[in-house]
């Protein structure tokens, strides 16, 4: 993007330090804002596991959080609570993140109490038993959320025989038997200096920060196991699952590119105007037109070894066949006749004022950071990022349609009332 806005906000200096140990530190000082957030993210997630350790990576995130050698689980909770500042954490299928936002003079208190959580926690044996119970409901849960389940159950079937297709909760079984010394073996090999980014984003000085990483990390020591990276082969199974519901949910899609091909960028246009929001084809054609579902959009994934495009939807059952048809033949009208130049248009559009509005908050700025530490080794420029997706051209994006459908018939999942006999 051209012109003064993009030089004035979109590249913001950061700065980066490296300790002697190898933990990366990333500041951007953002003015005009009171607050810092601040993450430390873990190289390591959920495709790193074996099979008899899925979940692993999922039941250790929760379990940093039931207590230390100096504080209690509540103390965890309400410390932050008590200045005014917020705190969380997740688990994805590349890496685990803990994160806090705060005033600025409570970064200091932040930093300790996820270090505690993250160098001392007890990993009490009673404490686990609850949080392996805990995570057991979790699932059923998911299970019992049809939109939410029918995703994994697609990933499962795109992607059988590899980590990726797994569900970052893990698998109930292997839960159930993961032990303390399990967790202690997974944290110790992954927790490693060479394995986390500390990024912070706001009202940061960045010399103040580093010295405060360098006291709750400088001593961390530990050497993390090589990476086996393993392109992921597509499957192609349909699988319907009997619900006694009102509609039907479904996901089809197949494989695509990964974090680092190129062409990330037409299929992020590509996916803004086939299916992004309410002026997209499928939105305009399926639901405003016919009227044949509530929900439908499509969706797109990327990560080291490979990529996952897919279109969710859901539908009355009688409708279902329908549905699929349509979003088929939207593709391949893509892939034979392109986009149109004002379609192109608005899809950069899009990504422009998407740009500028998470500039707006330091959470944002501080996620994506951290997200191009992990990925590239570097903080890519906001300005270089929209500059790639501006050189989108209407050829590339019915270059990447045609990959998408150059395999054949996608992996298709289904949930709703199909009978007894659908599953």
């Amino acid at each position: 993007m051209a012109g003064p806005v993009g030089s004035r906000l979109f590249d913001t200096p950061v700065r980066e330090t490296t300790l002697s140990n190898g933990l990366r530190i990333v500041t951007e000082t953002v003015p005009h804002v009171y607050s810092v957030a601040l993450g430390i993210r873990v190289d390591s997630g959920s495709r790193d596991e074996t099979d008899d350790q899925a979940g692993i990576s999922h039941l250790l995130e929760h379990m940093l959080f039931k207590g230390t050698d100096r504080r209690t689980a509540r103390q965890i909770a309400e410390e932050l609570d008590g200045v005014g500042g917020q705190m969380d954490a997740f688990t994805s299928k590349e890496y685990a993140g803990y994160s806090a936002r705060v005033l600025s003079e409570h970064v200091p208190l932040a930093l300790d109490v996820i270090a505690d959580m993250l160098r001392n926690s007890i990993l009490d044996e009673d404490e686990l038993e609850l949080e392996k119970s805990v995570i057991l409901e979790e699932y059923k849960s998911m299970e019992d959320a049809a939109e939410d389940y029918v995703h994994e159950v697609f990933q499962q079937l795109l992607w059988p025989e590899h980590p990726l297709g797994r569900p970052v909760i893990g698998v109930p079984a292997v839960i159930e038997r993961l032990s303390r010394d399990d967790l202690r073996r997974h944290l110790n090999e992954n927790y490693v200096p060479a394995r986390l980014i500390c990024v912070a984003s706001g009202a940061v000085q960045h010399d103040e920060f580093v010295a405060a990483v360098a006291r709750q990390f400088g001593d961390l020591r530990g050497n993390s196991l090589p990476r086996v990276l393993v392109p992921p082969v597509a499957g192609r199974e349909s699988r319907l699952i009997h619900r006694p519901l009102e509609q039907a949910h479904f996901c089809m899609g197949t494989v695509s590119v990964s974090e680092q091909d190129p062409d990330r960028w037409p299929l992020r246009v590509l996916n803004l105007l086939l299916g992004g929001g309410m002026s997209s084809r499928l939105f305009q054609e399926i639901r405003e037109s016919r009227g044949l579902c509530y929900s439908i959009g499509s969706e797109f994934a990327t990560f080291r070894e490979g990529g996952c495009f897919n279109v969710y939807a859901d539908t009355s059952p009688e409708h279902l066949p329908e549905v699929r048809r349509l979003v088929g033949e939207e593709l391949i009208k893509v892939a034979d006749h392109g986009l149109t130049a004002a379609e192109l248009e608005r899809a950069k559009a899009q990504v422009r004022a998407g740009t500028l509005l998470s500039l707006e908050d330091t959470g944002s700025r501080m996620n994506r950071i951290a997200r191009s530490m992990l990925y590239y080794g570097k903080v890519i420029p906001l300005s270089e990022l929209v500059g790639f997706v501006e050189a989108v051209t209407l050829d590339d994006c019915r270059r990447v349609a045609a990959d998408l459908i150059a395999g054949g018939e996608f992996a298709f999942a289904a949930i709703g009332p199909f009978g007894e006999g659908g599953k």
